[in-house]
């Protein structure tokens, strides 16, 4: 075999195997994404979020996951949280408004964005977080959920608390979902109905929720929040509008989005600012 031979050879197997990554300079940033092929952490210079006093009817929810998020970032026992419910309510506004409040508190704290498909991957993700222990770290999956034949729940458990090693203590785990139990209701009907023992059927996946300790619900808002909202928009960034206005175009403008929500509320405002010829 000649040496030209041998050094395409060498040059496959390094595509197919490539150096591990450098560590990731956390200094860089207050918030990364988590990217795979290859594996590297993207810095993100200006995370896009709302101010967390803009957050409204949600106040339990906000007060619950500040004091949470607050109390980790002093090195303090936390839990990990799982935001469920209606969608369009605020949750992963919620994740990044509290990461931003502690923040501005003076405490550190890095939040690293994991995406749903890159699950398999998080125990490499853990390992450099688990490497970094001077940091502390909020890694958030948004939109979480998982199908009948879904494997990724799997990967979720080192998070959570599986694993020999576990999570690591400087690491906490916030997921967002539009499901209780992140898998369909009538998923979980089918699989109890057609199983040889229904107890223990989908109870892998059902108990997959039982292992955050935060369980924060978000639920539809009626008309006065949903007008709350858009006019503490109006006063954070000073649209002067009378209230008779702002209530008819508001109702109107949720009557065509056939009903209403944290994000219509945003995106009725986004319309009025532009009209107004307000920045944002």
């Amino acid at each position: 075999m000649d040496d030209a031979t041998l050094t395409r050879i060498a040059d496959a197997l390094e595509r197919i195997a490539p150096a591990p990554m450098a560590a990731p300079d956390f200094d860089a940033a207050d918030a990364f994404v988590w990217h795979v092929s290859p594996d590297r952490l993207v810095p993100v210079p200006q995370v896009n979020r709302v101010a967390i006093d803009l957050l409204v009817g949600i106040g339990r929810a906000r007060d619950t996951l500040l004091e949470n998020t607050r109390h980790f970032a002093q090195g303090l026992p936390a839990n990990n949280a799982l935001l469920w419910g209606a969608r369009g309510m605020g949750k992963s506004s919620l994740v990044k408004a509290a990461h931003a409040a502690v923040l501005d508190e003076g405490l550190a704290l890095k939040i690293v964005e994991l995406q749903r498909e890159d699950l398999p991957s998080v125990g490499r993700l853990l390992n450099l977080l688990r490497a970094a222990p001077q940091h502390r770290f909020v890694l958030f999956c948004d939109d979480l959920s998982f199908s009948h034949d879904d494997q990724h729940y799997k990967s979720l458990k080192a998070v959570l608390d599986g694993g020999i090693e576990g999570r690591p203590d400087n690491v906490i785990f916030y997921a967002t979902s539009n499901r209780r139990h992140l898998m369909p209701r009538d998923m979980i009907e089918n699989e109890r109905g057609s199983a040889i023992n229904p107890s223990e059927a989908v109870e892998e996946k059902v108990s997959l929720s039982d292992r955050f300790g935060l369980w924060l619900g978000f639920h539809p808002c009626d008309q006065d929040e949903y007008l709350a909202m858009i006019r503490g928009y109006c006063e954070a960034y000073g649209l002067t509008i009378d209230d008779e206005t702002l209530r008819a175009e508001a109702i109107e403008w949720q009557a065509t989005r056939g009903g209403r929500s944290g994000r219509v509320a945003w995106q009725f405002f986004t319309d009025l600012a532009g009209r107004k010829g307000v920045r944002l």
